[in-house]
C-alpha cells in the first residue's frame, strides 16, 4: 500500500519543499494552502486551494486517515511583519483558528500523529537580551514571555497539540523552528526573513555601494538551511519523542556578519547603513543538545554553504525582476 501524507501550508516555502521530499520517498501527497507555490509548480498529487480557517475546508481535505500529517500553515513573515504590532490580531486569530481546526479534525478522523511547526519566537524575551549568550534550551520556555503575539500563539498551539496527546491518545509531534531559509522562499514584499532580505539587498547593490540594516547589526541569530530542516522534521515525526524540540542551527552570527558572508559570496565590497527598524530579540541561537540526545541527529551544514545556494537563486530572481541590477 502506498503511504499517504497531508501537508498543510504546502504553498509556502517549507511546505512546498516538504511535498517534494515526501514524493521522492514514494508518498501520495495532498497539499493545501491559500495559494499554489509562488516559485514553481507543486509536486503534490492533489493540491487543494482552500482556507484552513474554515472548518468545512478542513473537513474536505481531512477526508481519510493519512499516514502522516504536517501542519505548517500559519500567518507569518519576517521582522517587518511580526514585530511592528500592526498585524497582531490577524496573526493570532488566523493561526490559532487553523490549529484548532486541524487538531480536532485529525482526532475525529482517528489520525494519530500530526507534526506541528512551532517557532523559536515562543522563547522568553528575558532569556534573549544578551546577544552573545541567549538561552533557547527547550526547558527555558517557562515562565513564558514571548517577544511577540506570533510567539504567544505558537506557544498556545504547542500546548493544544500536546493536550490532544494527553486527553485523546494522539501522538502529535512539536518542533520549534529557528529561521529556516533557502531557495524558493519569499525574498521581497515585506514578509521575507533576514537571509532572503539580505541576499536581495546585496544582489541589488553595486560593488562599493551600501545596504541598509535595521538596528546596529549586532543582534545575533542562527539560520538553518531548508534541507536540514526537512531532515529534522521527518526524523521527529517518525520518532517516539513528542517534543517540543528545537530544529535549527547552532552556528550563531550577528546580522552584520550575515551581511559580510553574503557580500563575500557575491564578490562585493559593501558599506552598511544602520537605520531604525524592527529587530526582535537581541540574541537567539538553537540549542541542539536535546535533539541530539533524543534523535541521535543534529544539523551539520554550514551557514555559508546554504547561503551560497540561496544567494544564487535570489540573484536570479532579482535579475529577472530588475534587469538593470548589478
Amino acid at each position: 500500500m502506498v503511504k499517504t501524507a497531508l501537508v498543510c501550508g504546502a504553498g509556502g516555502f517549507i511546505g512546498s519543499h516538504l511535498v517534494r521530499r515526501l514524493r521522492r520517498e514514494g508518498f501520495w501527497v495532498r497539499g493545501v494552502d491559500l495559494k499554489f507555490p509562488e516559485y514553481g509548480d507543486t509536486e503534490a498529487d492533489d493540491f487543494v486551494v482552500g482556507d484552513l480557517r474554515r472548518q468545512e475546508v478542513c473537513e474536505r481535505i481531512i477526508d481519510r486517515r493519512f499516514d502522516e500529517v504536517y501542519q505548517l500553515a500559519a500567518d507569518m513573515g519576517g521582522a517587518g511583519y511580526i514585530f511592528t504590532g500592526e498585524h497582531d490580531a490577524d496573526i493570532m486569530h488566523n493561526s490559532a483558528t487553523i490549529n484548532l481546526n486541524i487538531a480536532d479534525l485529525a482526532h475525529k478522523r482517528n489520525i494519530k500523529r500530526v507534526f506541528y511547526s512551532s517557532s523559536a519566537c515562543m522563547y522568553p524575551a528575558y532569556n534573549q537580551e544578551d546577544p552573545d549568550n541567549p538561552n533557547c534550551a527547550e526547558s527555558s520556555a517557562y515562565p513564558a514571555a514571548p517577544d511577540s503575539e506570533y510567539g504567544w500563539e505558537k506557544l498556545f498551539s504547542e500546548r493544544l497539540f500536546l493536550a490532544y496527546n494527553r486527553n485523546f491518545g494522539m501522538e502529535n509531534r512539536v518542533a520549534r523552528f529557528h529561521n529556516i531559509f533557502g531557495p524558493m522562499g519569499t525574498w521581497d514584499g515585506g514578509k521575507e526573513k533576514a537571509p532572503a532580505a539580505i541576499c536581495r539587498k546585496v544582489a541589488l547593490a553595486p560593488d562599493n555601494g551600501e545596504i541598509e540594516i535595521w538596528g546596529d547589526g549586532l543582534q545575533t541569530r542562527s539560520f538553518l538551511y531548508i534541507d536540514e530542516c526537512l531532515e529534522g522534521v521527518v526524523r521527529l515525526t517518525r520518532s517516539e519523542f513528542e517534543g517540543p524540540v528545537n530544529i535549527g542551527s547552532d552556528e550563531m552570527v550577528t546580522i552584520n556578519q550575515l551581511v559580510d558572508i553574503v557580500a563575500a559570496i557575491a564578490g562585493k565590497t559593501l558599506h552598511k547603513n544602520h537605520i531604525p527598524g524592527p529587530q526582535g530579540v537581541r540574541g537567539r541561537n538553537s540549542d541542539n543538545r536535546l535533539i541530539e540526545e533524543k534523535l541521535g541527529w543534529r544539523p551539520s551544514q554550514t551557514l555559508t554553504s546554504g547561503l551560497e545556494q540561496t544567494y544564487e537563486w535570489i540573484e536570479r530572481q532579482v535579475r529577472s525582476n530588475h534587469p538593470k541590477a548589478a
